[in-house]
């Protein structure tokens, strides 16, 4: 176990954290990397799906194949998901996992097999293995899966590692590495569900927007097309963050509910008004409804007559009813609207000109006019930009 040990200690030693997911084999690696001191530096969770409707659970779906190539890279791709959620810092996550078929205490007609995969920020790396059948017993297998495992992820990890495997001379594993597409085309292809964008330029798939310092246990959206950025948003942005004494994340999103959804090069100059100014939060949310779905618990910052597109069921399909549960649906998952007021043919319109349906006034709160006041419009704010 020597060399086991030597590689796990390479592990822990570097800043990558994991969720690992095996389903089948796999699981004396995740017992190789807790018994040696330094796990809670490397792994945020461990799960053994065993069963089919836990496996549904954690994807979300029916595989097609529960031992698959197809389905490893879900299940990695799902494990690094949960990573994003579950890490407290900005360690690079690393998903794992792993689906097999080995021996059991009942003869199998088909291959002895397993597939692997690890899912990261940049890449999807993948071991496919058929075992010689009756070459070793159950755990034979189970410990060559798991010494696969742990190779996969040392070099998930960036570590070089030559771990013993323990293969016969028929066992052949392929292994492939395939690159993502750039973040903004996998945004837009919909492969994943909302990508951050910091002032320097890093953009970071599905990260969670809540603050983990204990301060505030909601973030706080500021959604818009911005075409332009201008000092109006700037402005009211700033009234916010002093306000609420929390980060203002901006938002955009490159689906439209009347319009053709936003084209690359769009996207990259939108953002490019950001850079060294704030983070932005790019997704596929078109409306207020999937913008909180996806981000619960949020606060979202809304000019006035964003507001009363909010309460009027013409953006429901008509529907008042539909407008209602929406509302419901939202308030329930946590979210609040902060009204801001502005010039409307020559009258200040805030708040308290949104039509709220009865019950509902809970979840809007003004921004007071003697803190936010713009008089002009945003054509007119557009043109000084």
């Amino acid at each position: 176990m020597n060399e086991l040990n030597s590689l796990i200690e390479k592990i822990h030693a570097t800043p990558h954290k994991s969720v690992i997911v095996v389903a089948g084999a796999g699981s004396h690696a995740i017992a190789w990397l807790l018994g040696v001191s330094g796990a809670s530096r490397t792994i945020l969770e461990t799960l053994v799906p065993y069963g089919r409707l836990s496996l549904i659970d954690f994807l979300g779906v029916e595989p097609e194949q529960y031992v698959s190539s197809q389905t490893a890279r879900d299940m990695a791709k799902a494990a690094y998901r949960r990573g994003v959620q579950l890490r407290e810092d900005d360690s690079p996550v690393v998903g794992v996992a792993c689906t097999a078929t080995i021996a059991t205490d009942r003869t199998k007609r088909g291959d002895h097999r397993c597939f692997i995969a690890t899912w990261d920020e940049n890449r999807l790396l993948q071991y496919e293995l058929v075992l010689e059948k009756g070459a070793r017993g159950r755990d034979g297998e189970e410990e060559l899966v798991s010494r696969l495992l742990l190779l996969a992820l040392a070099q998930s990890y960036g570590i070089e590692a030559d771990l013993p495997i323990g293969l016969t001379s028929k066992e052949h594993p392929q292994k492939d590495i395939i690159a993502h597409p750039p973040p903004i085309q996998r945004l837009i292809s919909g492969d994943i569900g909302h990508l951050t964008v910091y002032p320097d330029g890093r953009m970071v798939s599905e990260e969670s927007l809540v603050r983990r310092d204990g301060k505030s246990n909601r973030a706080i959206i500021f959604p818009g097309s911005f075409s332009p950025l201008h000092r109006g948003h700037q402005t009211l942005a700033r009234v916010v963050s002093e306000m609420l004494n929390a980060e203002v994340v901006f938002e955009i999103s490159v689906i439209n509910v009347d319009k053709p959804a936003l084209e690359e090069a769009e996207i990259l100059r939108r953002v490019g008004q950001f850079q060294g100014q704030g983070k932005v939060v790019l997704t596929r949310a078109e409306t207020f409804y999937k913008k909180s779905q996806l981000f619960p618990g949020s606060t979202f910052v809304v000019g006035w007559d964003t507001a009363v597109r909010l309460v009027d069921p013409r953006y429901y399909g008509g529907s008042e009813v539909d407008m209602l549960t929406a509302l419901a649906e939202m308030w329930a998952g946590g979210c609040r609207f902060l009204v801001a007021g502005r010039q409307d043919h020559g009258r200040f319109m805030g708040l308290a000109d949104v039509p709220i349906p009865q019950g509902f006034h809970p979840m809007f709160q003004a921004i007071p006019e003697s803190s936010f006041r713009v008089d002009i419009s945003s054509t007119e704010l557009r043109a000084q930009s």
